[in-house]
């Protein structure tokens, strides 16, 4: 049995709506996900029901991005309540500066030139959160440039010409807002920040005394050595493993949900992240 704790709907920026998301893990085998959209748990009731249906557990799930000396990191919350009061207050003000942000890119855009308008790029997000990812599909749509890697590396990337950075909470706050919600805060895709993994021991010295429980292991570029690694970290900090395939429909369409072969994430890991929880171990407020 295998599951997928990292998946993208159309609440952020993944092109299948949660109840679509969920439709899919039931056919695809998995026997649970979580839907773990930026900033947002706006599509969890939708995908728990969902799940009731089709015989798929849906856990709660979230990813935010955070600041850790200087550079984004992405911290994945598990568990949460998507109702909490306060969780909710400070995930506001992110996507308030998301929003504000996105103004910016656009009129860097169209400053150079580039014909683009603030409507167009919230009609193809639409209900959902609007982001870099769909300013960059507007980019492709009009033929700007041929796909959106290329919209990043070209436009939208840290250091590139419509580059802004926007609001976001240093890493240590990120990690206890998540813990204060009830849920387990876990280590994003940590081959992304560091790919030889050495400095990942000292950033998991930093967070754990604010309540980081977990780090994200089984991951498509993740290799047997990363894994391994990885493992040996969680040994020794006392971590759980999470994983999951970082779906996001047609907006990343080499990446499928962990059903092959090379990407499987063991079920029984959603277990140990239950125990985790039911521990309640105390963290440090920030």
């Amino acid at each position: 049995m295998s599951i997928d704790l990292h998946i993208h709907s159309t609440c952020s920026d993944g092109t299948m709506t949660p109840v679509e998301l969920v439709q899919l893990a039931g056919r695809s085998g998995l026997t649970a996900i979580s839907i773990t959209d930026h900033d947002t748990m706006a599509g969890v009731p939708e995908a728990v029901a969902a799940g009731s249906k089709c015989g798929v557990e849906v856990i709660s799930g979230i990813e935010i991005s955070a600041l850790f000396d200087g550079k984004s990191i992405h911290i994945l919350g598990y568990f949460q309540n998507p109702d909490d009061p306060q969780l909710n207050e400070k995930l506001a003000k992110i996507q308030s500066g998301r929003a504000g942000r996105n103004l910016k890119i656009i009129k860097k855009l169209q400053e150079s030139g580039i014909d683009i308008t603030d409507e167009e790029v919230a009609e193809l997000a639409g209900s959902g959160q609007t982001g870099r990812p769909h300013v960059g599909m507007v980019l492709v749509k009009k033929k700007v440039v041929k796909d959106l890697p290329q919209a990043f590396d070209q436009y939208l990337a840290c250091g590139r010409p419509a580059y802004v950075q926007r609001f976001i909470y240093p890493a240590e706050e990120a990690v206890a807002h998540l813990g204060a919600a009830g849920g387990l805060a876990v280590l994003a895709h940590p081959v992304q920040i560091d790919r030889s993994l050495k400095s990942i021991p000292s950033l998991l010295e930093r967070l754990i005394p604010y309540g980081l429980q977990g780090i994200e292991t089984y991951y498509p570029t993740h290799t047997a050595r990363m894994k391994k690694q990885l493992k040996e970290y969680a040994r020794e900090y006392n971590l759980v493993l999470t994983g999951g395939s970082d779906f996001h429909g047609d907006m990343r369409p080499g990446t499928g949900l962990a059903v092959s072969k090379k990407m499987r994430v063991p079920a029984q890991l959603l277990d140990k992240m239950k125990e985790k929880l039911a521990l309640g171990e105390k963290c440090t407020p920030y």
